[in-house]
């Protein structure tokens, strides 16, 4: 293990944030330099805390089952490539899952008990930014192929998972993105702030001289038919992930004003980048509504605020989260450790503005001349088990522009979907058996499309496991890792 006595000797520290009245003059990374770096003052007495348990309940949280007590202990020994190649030996993109995931991993960690757990997410992407730093992350091409051609349609982080381990097995793999450029949401419906584009842009470099193919602009289900796909690959991966949007039906909503998060963020992404966007929403100078308080919701927020928005008011139809260390004997009743605990959070952009709403229920939309100035709102609480209304608290509120942020139902079906007569679940996604095979023989699914909305690291996993079916299907064996199965549920979503 690492230090025996780290624990006992060293409390958490994670990275310092810049000041929030410099970073929300720019689109960079709220860390100074990047998390990475930011960390690295701090990064080796953090890897001391970790126990080197017995049993290692960070891998129960982690769905990609890292080797997390190895890494640790690596990093506190100052040996940085082992740490790399440990962290690899799992994850395909540590640099992605270091920034997005929220760490169920540490609300597993057993130090987690009885203090606060150990810094996994920062120690991971201190890890991985010294990796490229230090060139350490090189290309591995496969040493022959298979013959074997794949599509792999999506190119999120489940489609590039699946990309790369079926390369790396030695099959012809091209990825298909209909937007123009590859990278799915992680490109467009993340925001520089809280990850920088580059962090893709190095990523996909070394995939391409792994050898896979990148086909970007390419809507497939429109400009390639499912039949020509079948008649040209031997297998087809679906990861097109879950892409329609959960609306709000209330009386209103047909007034200019109120948009999907997934319309405004986009736009906002390809802008910061430098690239000129025709008709763009934005909050500049606007009374902004942002209905949802989970991660999308806060994209929208610390967007917004970059762009100037007049005021910014967050609703959340659940009601305020406990304050809580998460520790096992500081968390809400029916959520008790390893398990992910929902507790009160803070993103870096509830730090810099806007004001969070909970146990509110939007009546109705409220409107002038075909555009949106308000929102008619009403307390709920749970009776029964049941949400309900509290009499006498409507109320209205202002609103030039409103962000529907509520989450996703399932993946589109109109083209390729429907082409492909794919079966689909009860609950709108494609169906997949346990071998992450969809009814259409030679057709594998992975990732939020047969999952249904999840996280990055879920994604990941299911891109590995799925290419490992795949493999086995193309070849009758593999040894491609397979962490997980399609029955396994997430401990949060």
């Amino acid at each position: 293990m690492a230090d025996p006595k780290g624990f006992l000797k060293n409390g958490r520290e994670i990275a310092g944030r810049r000041p929030v009245e410099e970073r929300v003059k720019d689109w960079n990374e709220v860390y100074p330099g990047g998390v990475g770096k930011a960390l690295l003052p701090i990064i080796t007495t953090q890897a001391s805390r970790c126990m080197d348990c017995g049993i290692p309940f960070c891998h129960q949280g982690c769905p990609l089952g890292n080797i997390i007590p190895e890494w640790n202990d690596l990093v506190w020994r100052n040996d940085w490539e082992a740490a790399s190649e440990r962290l690899h030996a799992t994850n395909n993109f540590p640099e992605f899952t270091g920034r997005l995931c929220p760490a169920p991993c540490e609300t597993a960690c057993v130090l987690g008990i009885n203090q606060d757990p150990v810094t996994i997410k920062n120690i991971e992407v201190s890890i991985i930014d010294k990796a490229w730093d230090s060139q350490n992350v090189k290309p591995q091409p496969p040493e022959w192929l298979s013959g074997k051609t794949v599509a792999v349609i999506g190119s999120g982080p489940a489609g590039l998972a699946t990309a790369q381990q079926l390369t790396r097995a030695g099959h012809t793999v091209a990825v298909y993105e209909r937007a123009d450029k590859i990278g799915g949401l992680l490109r467009y419906g993340i925001p520089e702030f809280k990850m920088e584009k580059a962090q893709i842009d190095q990523r996909l470099n070394q995939m391409k001289r792994e050898g896979t193919i990148f086909r970007a602009g390419v809507n497939v289900g429109v400009d390639v038919t499912a039949a020509q796909l079948k008649d040209k690959y031997d297998a087809i991966v679906l990861t097109v992930g879950s892409t329609v949007a959960r609306d709000l039906p209330v009386p209103g909503r047909e007034f200019d004003g109120i948009h999907q998060a997934m319309e405004f963020l986009p736009q906002a992404n390809r802008a910061a980048l430098g690239e000129t966007v025709e008709g763009q929403i934005t909050a500049a100078g606007k009374n902004v509504v942002i209905i949802g308080g989970g991660d999308t919701g806060a994209d929208c927020l610390g967007t917004s605020i970059r762009q100037g928005a007049a005021s910014i008011t967050q609703l959340e139809i659940m009601p305020r989260p406990m304050d809580s260390t998460g520790r096992a004997d500081d968390r809400p009743n029916g959520q008790p450790w390893p398990t992910y605990p929902m507790i009160y959070r803070v993103a870096s952009a509830n730090e810099e503005g806007g004001e969070r709403v909970y146990s509110v229920s939007t009546k109705r939309f409220l409107g002038e001349d075909g555009k949106v100035t308000g929102l008619e709102l009403v307390d709920v609480e749970f009776v029964d088990g049941k949400l309900v209304e509290k009499v006498g608290t409507e109320r209205v509120i202002p609103a030039d522009v409103v962000f529907l942020a509520m989450g996703f139902v399932g993946p589109e079906r109109a083209g390729l979907v429907d082409q492909l007569g794919v079966e689909l679940d009860n609950r709108g996604n494609i169906a997949r058996d346990g071998a992450f095979a969809t009814s259409v023989e030679g057709v594998y699914v992975a990732g939020d499309a047969g999952r249904g909305q999840s996280l990055i690291v879920w994604a990941i996993a299911e891109g590995r496991a799925a290419a490992a079916a795949v493999d086995t299907f193309l070849t009758g064996s593999t040894t491609l890792p397979a962490p997980i199965k399609p029955t396994d549920r997430p401990a949060m979503v």
